[in-house]
C-alpha cells in the first residue's frame, strides 16, 4: 500500500508524537529508528504513515546537508514528506537549524513549502506569525516563555517564525494569517504566494485553523512541510474530510506495570519537579556522575547499572537521572555523549532485569538513548498524555522486542507524570 504521508522527526520524542495523532485520526503507522530497507518495509506493509526518526535537532548544518538528502529520498514515495520539529520551534543557525532543513526540503521537493507549527492539543498556537506556548496554566510569547527563552542549547530570543528563520534561511516565506483563514481566503492567499515564494507559514490557534490548512495543502498538492505535529492533525483533518480516510481512531488503554525505570537527562524545570515528586512517591533516585561520563569513564556506566538493576529489583521503581531542573548557564552542551552513556545503562538494566517499560525523559536523552537499544521500528500502543504516547518496540533481540517506551520531552507531562507512565495513563 503507498503510505499518504511520510514523515523525518529531527528527534524521537516529537516522532512519537506525530504517531499519536496519526493513531487518534485512525491511521496506521510506523515510526524507522533507521532507513529502513525492503525486508523491514515488508514487515509493516499495511501502513498509511511511515516515519523515521532521526536527530537533526542535536545536528549541525553540515551534518543536515550530508544526511537529510538521503533520509527524504528514503520517504520520498509517501506522499507528502514532513520535517517534524518541536512544537516549540527552537532552533539556531550552528544548531538545529530548522531554516537549513526547508532549504533542503524544497531542492528536493519543490516549492512552496508549507510551515505549520501551531498545535492546540499541546497548548501552542501561532497568531501573526508570532509563537505562543504554554507552560503551566500560562501561556506565554516563545521569546518570554520561562524555560524555551532560556534554552541551553538553541533559547528562543525571536518569536516572529519568519524573522527566527531569515537567521537560518535566506528562503521567501509568505504568510496565510488568522485573517485569511477565518475569513475564507487561505486558499487564495497561498495561492497568491505560489508563485514568489520558497515557502508560507500558517498561523494557527484552533483544530477549524489546522482543518483549513490541511485542505489548502490537499488542494495544492505541497509536498514538503515543515512544523510540529500541528501538519500531522491538519492532514489528518483533510483525510478526513475528503474521505481519504476511513479507519476509525484508536482505542486502547496500556496496563499498569509493577516496575519502571525512568531516565532523564533533561534539565528542564518540569521535569525537575517530576524527579522530585517520583522520589517522593517511593522511586529509587540513582544520580549519574556526568562529567565521569563525559570523560568516558566506564567505571560510571557500570555504577548506574548496578545500581539501577539494585534499584528495579528491590523497589520496582527507579529514576536514574543527570540533573534536577535548570543547569548553570556555563554548563556544556553534551546532549549526544551524555545521551548515549544513559542509553547504554538503560540496555543493561533491560536485558538484565526483563523489564518491559521504560521512560526517556528529554529530547536529546530519548533520540541518542533509544538509539543504543537496537530497536528497528516503533509502532503507537496507547495515551498517556498529549504528546507523549506510550510506544512498542519492534526489534529481533528478543529482549527488546515488545518493550513499551515513553519518549517524554522536557516540557511535557504533569507533576506526577512518572507514577502515570507506570499506571498506564491517567485515572
Amino acid at each position: 500500500m503507498t503510505p499518504l504521508y511520510a514523515f523525518y522527526g529531527d528527534d524521537f520524542t516529537g516522532s512519537t508524537d506525530v504517531l499519536e495523532q496519526l493513531a487518534e485520526g485512525g491511521v496506521p503507522a510506523v515510526l524507522f529508528l533507521r532507513t529502513p530497507d525492503a525486508a523491514l518495509r515488508a514487515r509493516f506493509a499495511d501502513v498509511r504513515a511511515i516515519g523515521l526518526a532521526g536527530d537533526s535537532r542535536s545536528r549541525s548544518p553540515d551534518w543536515m546537508d550530508a544526511n537529510l538528502p538521503g533520509a527524504f529520498a528514503a520517504l520520498s514515495d509517501g506522499g507528502l514528506v514532513h520535517y517534524k520539529t518541536c512544537s516549540t520551534f527552537d532552533s539556531s543557525p550552528h544548531t538545529g537549524s530548522i531554516g537549513r532543513a526547508l532549504d533542503i526540503g524544497v531542492r528536493a521537493f519543490g516549492g512552496p513549502a508549507a510551515i505549520v507549527v501551531g498545535a492546540p492539543h499541546l497548548r501552542r498556537y501561532v497568531a501573526f506569525g508570532n509563537l505562543f506556548a504554554a507552560a503551566g496554566a500560562e501561556v506565554y510569547r516563545i521569546d518570554r516563555h520561562p524555560t524555551m527563552a532560556r534554552h541551553p542549547v538553541t533559547p528562543m530570543h525571536e518569536a516572529d517564525l519568519i524573522r527566527h528563520l531569515a537567521a537560518q534561511s535566506e528562503a521567501r516565506i509568505a504568510l496565510v494569517s488568522l485573517e485569511d483563514l477565518h475569513a475564507g481566503r487561505a486558499d487564495a492567499a497561498f495561492g497568491t504566494a505560489e508563485s514568489n515564494c520558497d515557502a508560507v507559514l500558517f498561523d494557527g490557534v484552533s483544530y477549524d485553523d489546522l482543518a483549513a490548512t490541511g485542505a489548502v495543502l490537499l488542494a495544492h498538492g505541497v509536498r514538503f512541510a515543515v512544523g510540529s505535529s500541528g501538519v500531522t492533525r491538519a492532514l489528518v483533518l483533510a483525510w478526513q474530510a475528503a474521505g481519504l480516510i476511513d479507519g476509525a481512531p484508536a482505542h486502547a488503554r496500556a496496563a499498569a506495570v509493577d516496575r519502571l525505570l525512568v531516565v532523564s537527562g533533561s534539565c528542564s524545570p518540569v521535569t525537575g519537579r517530576q524527579i522530585a515528586r517520583s522520589i517522593a512517591d517511593g522511586y529509587a533516585a540513582v544520580l549519574a556522575d556526568v562529567p565521569a561520563l563525559l570523560r568516558g569513564e566506564t567505571a560510571e556506566e557500570d555504577r548506574l547499572v548496578r545500581d539501577a538493576i539494585d534499584a528495579v529489583t528491590i523497589d520496582g521503581r527507579c529514576t536514574l537521572y543527570s540533573a534536577q531542573g535548570p543547569l548553570d548557564a556555563s554548563a556544556p552542551a553534551a546532549g549526544e555523549q551524555l545521551g548515549a552513556a544513559l542509553g547504554r545503562v538503560a540496555h543493561a538494566v533491560v536485558r538484565a532485569t526483563g523489564l518491559r517499560r521504560l521512560l526517556f525523559a528529554g529530547g536529546d536523552t530519548s533520540s541518542h538513548g533509544v538509539a543504543q537499544l537496537g530497536i528497528d521500528a516503533l509502532t503507537w500502543a496507547a495515551p498517556i498524555e498529549p504528546g507523549a504516547p506510550l510506544v512498542r518496540a519492534h526489534a529481533t533481540d528478543a529482549a527488546i522486542d515488545g518493550l513499551e517506551l515513553v519518549l517524554k520531552g522536557g516540557q511535557m507531562g504533569g507533576e506526577d507524570f512518572f507514577e502515570t507512565v507506570r499506571r498506564g495513563g491517567s485515572d
